[in-house]
């Protein structure tokens, strides 16, 4: 008999995994080019000719018991250095491979983070909308989950609601900007107050709070947006990284760490994130995407490629009346419900072979999600099911 928490799990299931999949069905009765699925966020640009250039190169430079063998559970430290001296060119860090913990993709660092910190009934707070499966990273260790608005004109945190949900049994709090679902990018300014919030709830509470920084799409912005660093804004944080969205490689499931030197006792932290790893089964990230990353880390996905989609998904979408957020990162549009019910937009948007996600995946009601991470070809045709879709809820003038 399965245990309670995966039969909960189970009745919950991923709604972009069942999109993604019901997807697959239409592909398989319409035909696939008749099919415009804006479910997963899975990376449709190629992965950096050097990626596959590394993986050839380190399966012909090592013997295959190097190539394959374990290591130290926190990855090889060659591999940790490279990565920590090119956050110091880009962000003015001052990180060495001990600061870093190689991780099986972001999802597996987060894991890691959460078995470290958490006790039963402990609490981490997310800022909705997030992205669903911090559920399952934080009550699979007894902890529980505690929502946090934003503001529905920005979807910037609302500082004063994160205030008003600090308690004793805080142990940290998730952030994720370029944010999955909205593409909103927080501000300088709303990250130094949250950072200023934390420090002062940690003196008033005599606790450690954490902040955990989760940025697969950290390289993934437009208009010249700069891409910032958090553990320059707060001292007790985790950065949790992912290859998957900056070159492509979500398949590979290869992340890191950042545990900055700064942290309050920062090496029993690390320790306890490494042991963690070998905890939960993980043991190590793995072997060969460890050495081929390592040479890759200045490599980037053609975001020139997204953008393209991103205007031209938002302006057309705009013009047919539908009220959107325009995305600062990632590549995902968020969009607002022309009903209440979200649901019934994304079973509407369905007569036309249109695929997205509700909202209330995200924690936030009213709004879908849109991913164009697809090709140029899937938005162009798409968009006569869209306008459509605007005529049927009165959207057009």
């Amino acid at each position: 008999m399965l245990s309670s928490s995966i039969n909960s799990a189970l009745r919950g299931s991923s709604v972009i995994r069942a999109m993604f999949n019901e997807g697959r069905e239409m592909a398989a009765k319409f035909g696939a080019e008749n099919v415009y699925d804006f479910s997963l966020g899975n990376p449709v640009t190629p992965a950096p000719e050097k990626i596959g250039t590394e993986i050839k190169r380190v399966i012909d430079s090592y013997d295959s018991l190097t190539i394959h063998g374990y290591m130290a559970n926190a990855g090889y430290i060659e591999v940790r250095d490279k990565i920590a001296d090119n956050l110091n060119r880009r962000f003015d860090t001052k990180f060495s491979g001990k600061n870093i913990v190689m991780s099986v993709g972001a999802a597996g660092g987060m894991n890691a983070i959460m078995k470290s910190i958490i006790d039963p009934d402990d609490e981490i707070l997310v800022i909705k909308p997030y992205f669903g499966e911090y559920r399952g990273y934080v009550t699979n260790f007894g902890g529980k989950i505690v929502e946090c608005e934003s503001f529905k004109d920005s979807f910037q945190p609302d500082l004063a609601d994160i205030e008003s949900k600090i308690n004793k049994r805080t142990k940290g709090i998730i952030i994720n900007t370029p944010n999955n679902p909205t593409g909103v990018i927080y501000t300088d300014e709303t990250l130094k107050a949250l950072s200023a919030l934390l420090l002062k709830k940690e003196k008033e509470l005599g606790t450690d709070i954490y902040l955990i920084s989760d940025e697969p799409y950290r390289e993934l912005v437009y208009d010249g947006v700069k891409e910032n660093f958090l553990t320059g804004f707060y001292h007790n944080t985790f950065v949790v990284y992912s290859f998957s969205k900056s070159l492509s490689l979500p398949g590979e499931r290869i992340g890191y760490v950042v545990i900055p030197d700064e942290m309050e006792s920062a090496g029993e932290v690390q320790g306890g994130v490494e042991i963690a790893i070998r905890m939960l089964g993980y043991v190590n990230a793995p072997s060969l995407m460890q050495r081929v990353v390592a040479e890759c880390v200045d490599e980037k996905t053609d975001v020139a490629f997204y953008d393209e989609n991103r205007k031209m998904l938002l302006d057309a979408l705009t013009e047919y009346g539908f009220s959107c957020v325009k995305p600062q990162g990632a590549f995902y549009l968020w969009v607002k419900s022309p009903v209440e019910d979200e649901e019934e937009f994304v079973n509407a948007a369905k007569k036309y072979h249109i695929l997205f996600v509700k909202g209330s995946a995200f924690g936030c009601g009213g709004f879908v999600r849109i991913a164009y991470c697809v090709s140029h070809e899937t938005i162009k045709n798409s968009l006569p099911g869209f306008k459509e879709l605007a005529s049927d809820f009165g959207l057009l003038k």
